[in-house]
């Protein structure tokens, strides 16, 4: 199982507060059966340059380093990239891709999208050497019209959804019709610590084997699996 959004990163961001809380994050991950999670700090360009977040993100992963064993589910290390005007002209998101991939995590606005920035996401997507994967798509389903949607997956941008999606009873049967129709390509936890914000996936798990059964859901985390292999570097 793979975990492609997670905030398991050490005093980074909003995530883990410590090192010690990212390990049992982690832990509880390999519980659930997690193999592989993307580490995924928030990178925001009004607060930082790429440069300067990468060198917080590497004393951060040095902190967890010294902790991991082969228990413990592989870590990759990436960034939540918050959108920004002119992201999609910004020669500078390579070391903010998941490492070792093309894919760039990619956090929208909870609004309305103008034509601008639909336009933007596209000619990131057309970027060679660029997977665009919209991060949490569940949070902006309300505010979009379903032919951005459309749009955006023909152009070959990839959806991540939330275990939570699949968690809360509002929303399940929409994740799992979504599943089935194949509009989303990658599951995370997007998990922050270990209380309001706990590693779920193995739990969003349960639901769509229940839901969708037992082959659906190992068709699914193959799919994962071939789609991180058709993007990582040679």
């Amino acid at each position: 199982m793979i975990d492609f959004h997670s905030h398991i990163l050490p005093e980074i961001d909003d995530g883990s507060g410590s090192a010690a809380e990212s390990l049992q994050m982690l832990e509880v991950s390999a519980r659930q059966g997690v193999k592989l999670i993307a580490a995924t700090p928030h990178f925001y360009a009004a607060e930082s340059s790429p440069e300067q977040f990468l060198r917080r993100r590497a004393k951060s992963a040095g902190m967890l380093q010294k902790l991991l064993g082969p228990a413990l589910p592989q870590v990759l290390l990436g960034a939540e990239v918050c959108y920004f005007d002119g992201i999609s002209r910004t020669e500078a998101l390579e070391g903010l891709k998941l490492e070792g991939t093309e894919i760039l995590l990619l956090e929208m606005p909870f609004s309305l999208w103008s034509s601008r920035m639909v336009e933007e996401v596209s000619e990131l997507q057309g970027r060679r050497g660029t997977q665009v994967l919209l991060a949490h798509i569940e949070r902006y389903l309300a505010f979009q019209q379903p032919a951005v949607w459309e749009s955006l997956r023909k152009q070959g941008v990839w959806m991540q959804c939330n275990a939570s999606f699949f968690l809360n009873w509002k929303t399940k049967r929409k994740a799992l019709r979504m599943l089935r129709k194949g509009e989303i390509h990658m599951l995370g936890s997007d998990c922050h610590n270990m209380a309001a914000r706990p590693p779920q996936l193995g739990e969003a798990v349960q639901v769509i084997q229940k839901g969708l059964g037992e082959s659906a859901w190992r068709k699914f985390d193959r799919q994962m699996l071939e789609r991180l292999k058709a993007v990582r570097y040679p």
